[in-house]
């Protein structure tokens, strides 16, 4: 608690009355105290609206640094093997997954080595499990929060920026536990995997929005949890994991492409697996569907956060 309060200070959030923060057209004030100001100019060219977000988090970064580091000892806590899980499971996850697969519907491997069709369903793994992790906590977090929220002008909305830096660092240690498995399997890495960032790039945002908006809602209802828990399990045999679209009739092909999620898993395996770019046309759609999530999910947000706190 003493190492979050500290940040709060040195990020320029004051205490429960002793200072605020004002917004003046590109140009965003932070008054705290000892009348301290920082400021922090935007380009002319650039609307103050849209990138909102990336300001007030570049403002608090201080703050989300120390809650971050909060998450990361606290996942493994108490556990004998400590982050090695973050190894482990994934390639528990899936090897188990390959097995069942493989044996009892071949057909999903469509003529692949065992090696490859363990390949392709750990690229699915890795985008589905970033996605469902933060969609299964997400409506919890303001209530596992609780005391900061409550106890001080406390930028809730840092939360989902900090949750989101612990997963995609664990999605990220799986994907080079991928890599590793996939040269030792006698796999090739192609030249395109230099692309993978401006996958993960855009697939963050989009998880960023998922997890404000569903921390909005389920600050108001618990009810919310209970039907992600419902909703995901389902989600995950809509999403390209243990097949490719290709295998898909196309006659339900283009309803399973309303589910950007598996454009994730599609583009993450034509980078890794394929050695083949993304579409452009398709890849640039993604990227305008995943802001337009991120933004609106944000100012969903924030337009809730001040009744938020009395209903939490």
């Amino acid at each position: 608690m003493a190492r979050e309060t500290r940040a709060l200070r040195r990020a320029g959030v004051p205490p429960a009355k002793s200072g605020a923060a004002i917004d003046r057209g590109s140009t965003l004030l932070v008054y705290a105290p000892m009348s301290i100001e920082r400021n922090l100019t935007l380009p002319g060219f650039l609307s103050p609206e849209l990138l909102e977000p990336f300001t007030r988090a570049w403002r608090h970064r201080e703050l989300i640094r120390a809650v971050a580091r909060r998450e990361f000892v606290s996942r493994f806590r108490g556990s004998a093997l400590g982050p090695a899980w973050a190894v482990i499971s994934p390639l528990a996850m899936m090897l188990t997954y390959t097995a069942v697969f493989s044996i009892t519907v071949p057909q999903l491997a469509d003529g692949r080595s065992t090696a490859d069709y363990a390949a392709s369903i750990f690229v699915g793994l890795i985008v589905f499990n970033l996605f469902s992790e933060l969609a299964y906590r997400s409506p919890m977090l303001l209530h596992e929060h609780v005391n900061f929220v409550k106890k001080s002008i406390f930028p809730s909305e840092t939360i989902a920026w900090t949750v989101t830096i612990r997963a995609f660092t664990y999605g990220a240690i799986a994907f080079a536990v991928f890599l590793v498995f996939r040269v030792a399997t006698g796999g090739a890495l192609p030249w395109t995997l230099l692309f993978a960032p401006f996958i993960f790039g855009p697939f963050w945002l989009f998880i960023l929005g998922v997890v404000w908006f569903f921390m909005a809602l389920g600050a108001f209802t618990r009810d919310v949890a209970h039907i992600m828990a419902s909703i995901v399990p389902i989600l995950m045999f809509a999403t390209p994991v243990f097949y490719t679209m290709g295998q898909v009739p196309l006659q339900y092909a283009i309803w399973l492409r309303l589910n950007i999620i598996g454009d994730y898993v599609e583009m993450l395996r034509d980078i890794s697996l394929h050695a083949r770019m993304p579409n452009p046309f398709g890849y640039l759609a993604v990227v305008i569907a995943s802001y337009a999530v991120f933004y609106f999910g944000y100012q969903f947000f924030m337009r809730y956060k001040a009744v938020i706190v009395d209903v939490i």
